[in-house]
């Protein structure tokens, strides 16, 4: 995953989600770059710069050029408007190769408009790589598209059971885009750890379930019929099925003389109106 850095790819943006969250991996790949030896900028906009170089190894955080967003968002003392430290960061400071990496472009979109963060970083440049991590949920199709237009690579983070995994999708001029999936591991130093295949908890996890027991064995009682049984059964008649005979023996034919009768006494506060003998007139 480390020759994402390499080549033609200007713009790799880091997609995370609220389910899973990818600064852990921005920091790995910036200590990854600084092991080269090659120049690294922080463009840190969403946490402190402590919060940002805490758990980095000392060789690390000193190789780090930091640019301080988040403790100066009005551009006050520093260099200007977070959109200007951008360009002035993406402009690049001394010869050869650097790597910007911007935490986060989600926090810029929310403080510029889209179009003039897209122009800042399709601006011409030279040697000045950009790491950008992009919260995917907060933004809707229109800022992920354009972004995803710009971009030469994009990883979307996600994983599950301790275990991340990095879906990398590598658009092609005229070509069909190459998709891959690495899976790795992030260290308490942020070293980074790749593994050919899930681990073996992520692969039990995914084989299907093995059958379960029988829940009917050990009981008391059988939840089955016999052949028997069930025939036994079909010939039982139901309480509420009403053959011919019962309904002979409830209903009577027409014109047959009723044996019953209903009576009826009025109480003494009773008072029966002629206009409505049923009392139900609302007049």
């Amino acid at each position: 995953m480390l020759q994402l850095l390499a080549g033609q790819a200007d713009l790799v943006l880091l997609r995370d989600s609220v389910e899973w969250e990818g600064r852990s991996l921005l920091k790995a790949l910036v200590r990854e770059v600084t092991l080269k030896g090659e120049q690294v900028q922080v463009l840190g906009c969403e946490v402190s710069e402590e919060a940002f170089r805490e758990g980095l190894d000392a060789d690390t955080n000193r190789r780090l050029v930091y640019h301080d967003v988040f403790g100066d968002p009005r551009g006050w003392a520093g260099d200007g408007e977070p959109l200007e430290a951008l360009r002035a960061c993406l402009r690049g400071a001394d010869p050869g190769p650097c790597t910007l990496a911007v935490d986060s472009l989600s926090w810029l979109l929310l403080h510029a408009p889209c179009g003039a963060v897209c122009r800042a970083l399709s601006a011409p440049r030279r040697q000045v790589r950009v790491l950008g991590l992009l919260h995917e949920d907060v933004h809707g199709p229109g800022p992920l598209g354009a972004l995803g237009s710009l971009a030469q690579v994009e990883v979307t983070v996600g994983g599950g059971l301790g275990c991340s995994m990095a879906r990398v999708l590598q658009p092609k001029p005229r070509r069909r885009a190459v998709e891959q999936t690495h899976w790795f591991s992030i260290l308490p130093n942020f070293s980074l750890q790749l593994h050919r295949e899930p681990p073996m908890e992520t692969q039990l996890q995914r084989r299907p379930p093995s059958p379960t027991t029988d829940a009917t064995a050990g009981l008391t009682f059988n939840v089955h019929l016999s052949e028997k049984e069930r025939e036994a059964r079909d010939t039982l008649a139901l309480p509420f099925h009403f053959s011919s005979e019962k309904k002979q023996s409830l209903l009577r034919p027409a014109g047959a003389a009723s044996t019953s009768q209903i009576f009826y006494e009025p109480d003494a506060e009773d008072y029966l109106d002629q206009e409505d003998p049923d009392d139900d007139l609302d007049i």
